[in-house]
């Protein structure tokens, strides 16, 4: 008897093992929610009264059509030299947001529709070049495939912009409205005056505890 008891009783604990193995192994495996890639160009499942990727995407594009319907820059028998980037772009609202990815994204995108109508400076990437300048010039490397040139290009125009924002907050309902407004302007490198603008604004509201990194 006491060893049917015995054996039952250790067949038992054996069996219970197998149970919390199991349920060990599960758990384990239990990673959180696989990753969903979402259309970049849609409001996404996270979401708030910021600047996110569709109004990236939005802004760019329109101003990119406004650029390449405006006579004065793609319509000259010479291609302008032009430079795009965020060192005149300015953020100057309580949106957190990486200007770099107005800039190139409408730089590469314009770059893409122009078909050689503009010619874009890489102005970021001076550095760069003029080592390798140097190099050439210092007889190191050889000359390239391309023509020497006295100086790096110079641009006829050049891209600058502001980010501003206004802010209200329901403190009943604790939600937060935003009003945010994005100017883009070309600008003559050499009278300074001003040949083109764009303007994009749009207003969000949502209870927002959406946080921008």
């Amino acid at each position: 008897m006491f060893k049917k008891n015995a054996l039952k009783t250790a067949c038992g604990l054996a069996a219970a093992a197998l149970v919390l193995s199991g349920c060990a192994t599960q758990n384990q495996n239990i990673k959180g929610q696989p990753s969903v890639y979402e259309d970049v160009s849609t409001t996404g499942a996270v979401g708030g009264v910021g600047i996110e990727s569709q109004d990236v995407v939005a802004m760019t594009d329109k101003m990119m059509r406004d650029m390449l319907a405006n006579p004065m820059l793609t319509g000259r028998s010479t291609p302008p030299r032009i430079i795009i980037d965020n060192e005149y772009m300015k953020n100057e609202s309580t949106s957190v947001i990486n200007t770099n990815m107005l800039t190139d994204r409408l730089r590469i995108e314009l770059n893409r529709a122009a078909n050689g109508r503009m010619v874009f400076v890489g102005r970021h990437f001076s550095d760069m070049v003029q080592k390798e300048r140097d190099l050439k010039r210092d007889g190191a490397v050889d000359g390239g495939t391309i023509r020497q040139t006295a100086a790096q290009a110079g641009a006829d125009f050049r891209l600058g912009g502001r980010i501003s924002s206004l802010d209200a907050i329901d403190r009943n309902t604790g939600t937060k409205s935003r009003y945010s407004q994005i100017t883009f302007e070309m600008v003559d490198l050499e009278l300074g005056t001003i040949v083109w603008s764009g303007l994009y604004e749009m207003r969000k509201a949502a209870r927002d505890n959406v946080v921008y990194r």
